[in-house]
């Protein structure tokens, strides 16, 4: 995968408006530059120049399905209707055990799938995640993290692995890419200064 589809990627996931969004001509470091991008984002570009994503293993298709199998069966809502329950999420732990969640969606902001789905796998003692993708319903295939999602993952699950969709097919990478320069938060401390060794 090359690094516009890197980048690319990237921008959905910081919520870069679609102005500096990835054209077929790429979102190099120049590409930037030519469409007046702000410095911090030809930076992120230039760092990201080097990233690979990786492809998925037979244990992440594995998840997927999992994921797939759990809202296709668990779902409130027909193909195009919007519903409580449209995505599903499912995560593995360091010692190969799956766990599932299903989103519940509400105006007051009710949880995605895969805070559902980390938060099971708590309650049934996986306390190592090592990896995770979200689903949507009726083979809407493989979606990735909401923002807020993200700034979960990257606070309570440093390398974290997440699942993703690209023009390539899915992909992986860790949580540290899709959140560049991003500082953690802690209970005891909130937010957290930079810290660069995350990112190595």
């Amino acid at each position: 995968m090359g690094p516009a589809t890197i980048v690319a990627v990237v921008m959905r996931g910081l919520n870069i408006g679609r102005r500096y969004s990835a054209s077929r001509r790429g979102f190099g470091l120049r590409a930037c530059e030519a469409r007046g991008a702000s410095g911090s984002i030809r930076r992120i570009a230039l760092m990201l120049s080097n990233v690979e994503l990786s492809v998925p293993t037979a244990e992440d298709l594995e998840l997927v399905e999992l994921a797939r199998e759990t809202i296709d069966a668990n779902t409130d809502a027909g193909p195009d209707e919007d519903g409580a329950h449209t995505m599903g999420a499912a995560v593995r732990d360091v010692g190969g055990r799956m766990f599932v969640g299903v989103n519940l969606f509400h105006f007051t902001g009710g949880p995605c799938a895969e805070l559902v789905a980390l938060g099971t796998a708590r309650a049934q003692g996986g306390r190592e995640i090592r990896t995770i993708v979200a689903v949507g319903n009726h083979g809407r295939g493989v979606f990735g993290p909401c923002g807020r999602d993200r700034q979960v993952l990257f606070d309570y699950y440093p390398g974290i692995r997440v699942l993703l969709p690209t023009a390539e097919g899915v992909r992986v990478a860790t949580i540290e890419t899709l959140m560049p320069f991003a500082a953690a938060w802690t209970m005891e401390g909130g937010t957290q200064l930079f810290d660069e060794e995350r990112f190595r």
